[in-house]
């Protein structure tokens, strides 16, 4: 990592890299002090009470710190199945799920690692290795049986995966698949409204 640089001061060596995390105007910031790169996407908690689906947005900080999304989605205190679904830069998902003693995971795309932060994550806490740089096949990581009690199969989420679309697209296939679309799609209408 590379020095921290101060106004009118030169960097320190020795010292990491500050990172700076902000929310402004529906984009998250990752990056050095005086560099900031937006990460765009969606960061949605999925609830089913009492037969009913809701959706809630969670906030954009959760598309850079996996600890952050983890904890916004269990303060959600849902009776019911809970879950996130991040799309992230419009690059590749994360759904994300409480369970006893954790929570389970999918990244659909393990090469993401290289990139990002919170793919990284994941995979550190799946204990998967990172992939080689030189990777230029996509395959997913984690549990591909996260929805499968609420109606999307292993076999049915490994063709979502696969498909060749955009993580919207593919999320939204997800929630047309164990029927959460209509409070999905009022969601991320409002997002973009403002």
């Amino acid at each position: 990592m590379s020095p921290v640089a101060f106004p009118g001061r030169g960097p320190r060596p020795g010292c990491l890299t500050a990172m700076v995390l902000s929310c402004d105007a529906g984009w998250a910031y990752r990056g050095v002090m005086s560099v900031q790169e937006p990460i765009q996407g969606t960061a949605v908690a999925v609830l089913r009470e009492d037969g009913q689906w809701r959706c809630i947005r969670m906030p954009e900080s959760a598309l850079l710190d996996l600890d952050t999304a983890i904890t916004e989605l269990r303060n959600t205190r849902s009776t019911g199945a809970a879950f996130a679904l991040l799309n992230v830069d419009d690059e590749f998902f994360v759904l994300l799920r409480p369970a006893p003693g954790g929570v389970s995971m999918l990244l659909s795309d393990a090469t993401a690692a290289l990139d990002y932060d919170i793919a990284a994550d994941v995979l550190d806490l799946l204990r998967i290795e990172l992939p080689d740089e030189d990777e230029d096949e996509l395959w997913p990581e984690g549990d591909l049986g996260i929805l499968a009690d609420l109606g999307l199969s292993d076999a049915e989420l490994t063709v979502i995966v696969e498909e060749d679309v955009y993580p919207d697209e593919q999320l939204m296939m997800i929630a047309q698949r164990c029927g959460f679309a209509a409070p999905l799609a009022t969601v991320l209408e409002h997002r973009e409204s403002v």
